[in-house]
């Protein structure tokens, strides 16, 4: 257990995690309060990083239940072992016989052996998974529940007698109640609305994308190879991609991840043809690697120019009765939106555009269709 806020901090930062005051403080008060801890924010901030380090510095074992759609609670707290019941039934299969040997009926037989049915329903075939291994660890560990948004609500309900008493039921066997409390750290990206009886029984953190003295601070632990100096002017780079609405912003990993890059590649200077040639580190999408490519000049100089990538004119007349779309896209300055809009008419798509009735067959098919209801 922590002394005071700073000495989680010195320890977070021992396992090479900076952690800002904010964040220290609500740990601490985790490891006091003995409350789940629940941290949301977009996805690269370090959520899952913070149950690693807070695992490596308390010393604990770390036990982590990754989370997906469609996951139910045998897979997050336990299910049983029926190829070893199985196995054990083939062994026992003597032993059986003898107890329905002098069974005087079919019904007395079933009666003899579902009187055994504890014996195949016991610890022995019991196969825990990570909410149950975390209440019955011998020793304190630290259980991460790693993008909990991804997974079905039904799995919340699950989870709601862990969090607030430490304690899984099995009906079969009973209630296990955890000798140490689990330090429990739940992630999400916040792609939906959790529960609030779920989040009313945990402490609450958003994690943001830091600030950047924070972030280059960050950049400088993990001893990426990257001066100093150019450490700073990437953070400020990509905190300018951050800006430009992309599908999915670069994250603090993909900045380390991306002055790695630079630095194995023996970059001096950040310049933006340099950063064109490796911005795929951090940004994974077609179109913003293009929204990136366009911006990237200006980041790095504010007064760079960027040449016109049409400086012919589209207003001539190519002699063709169709729009001259060569498959790329056209920038006007608003991204095509003006001529998506003006091509956005009604009726654009009847009278026989791909396959749709034409008018004529419309109105025949409604005479038919009149006449029809007549007779």
């Amino acid at each position: 257990m922590f002394d005071s806020v700073e000495a989680v901090r010195e320890a977070l930062a021992g396992e090479g995690y900076i952690a800002d005051e904010r964040l220290a403080t609500t740990v601490f008060l985790q490891t006091r309060l003995d409350k789940p801890l629940l941290v949301e924010g977009p996805a690269g901030v370090g959520k899952t990083e913070l149950a690693k380090a807070l695992a490596a510095a308390t010393g604990r074992r770390l036990l982590r239940l990754q989370c997906y759609e469609g996951q139910d609670e045998t897979k997050a707290l336990y299910e049983w072992d029926y190829g070893k019941q199985l196995l054990y039934t083939q062994i026992l299969r003597e032993k059986i016989g003898q107890i329905v040997s002098d069974a005087v009926d079919l019904e007395e037989a079933v009666d003899r052996i579902g009187a055994q049915e504890s014996v195949f329903f016991s610890d022995r075939f019991l196969a825990p998974r990570p909410l149950l291994e975390a209440v019955r660890s011998p020793e304190p560990v630290v259980l991460l529940i790693d993008e909990i948004d991804r997974a079905d609500e039904a799995l919340e309900a699950v989870l709601l007698e862990l969090l607030g008493e430490y304690q899984v039921s099995v009906p079969e066997i009973g209630t296990f109640v955890a000798e140490h409390a689990p330090y429990v750290i739940l992630t999400s990206n916040n792609t939906r609305d959790l529960a609030a009886a779920l989040k009313r029984r945990c402490l609450h953190l958003f994690l943001d994308y830091p600030a950047a003295e924070r972030e280059l601070e960050i950049v400088r632990s993990k001893n990426t190879g990257l001066t100093d100096a150019l450490a700073a002017q990437l953070v400020d780079i990509v905190r300018g991609l951050r800006e430009l609405e992309l599908r999915k912003a670069p994250s603090i990993s993909e900045t380390i991840d991306w002055a790695r890059t630079l630095a194995v590649l023996g970059v001096d200077e950040l310049s933006a043809r340099v950063l064109s040639d490796t911005v795929s580190v951090v940004v994974k999408y077609d179109k913003d690697v293009r929204k990136s490519l366009e911006a990237l000049p200006r980041l790095v100089d504010p007064n760079a120019t960027v040449p016109d990538r049409h400086p012919h004119p589209h207003d001539h007349d190519h002699g063709h009765g169709h729009d001259h779309d060569h498959g790329h896209d056209h920038d006007h300055g608003d991204d095509g939106r003006a001529a998506r809009a003006a091509k956005d008419q009604p009726g654009r798509f009847t009278d026989g555009y791909y396959g749709t009735p034409k008018k004529t067959e419309q109105k025949s098919a409604t005479a038919t269709l009149g006449r029809r209801r007549a007779l």
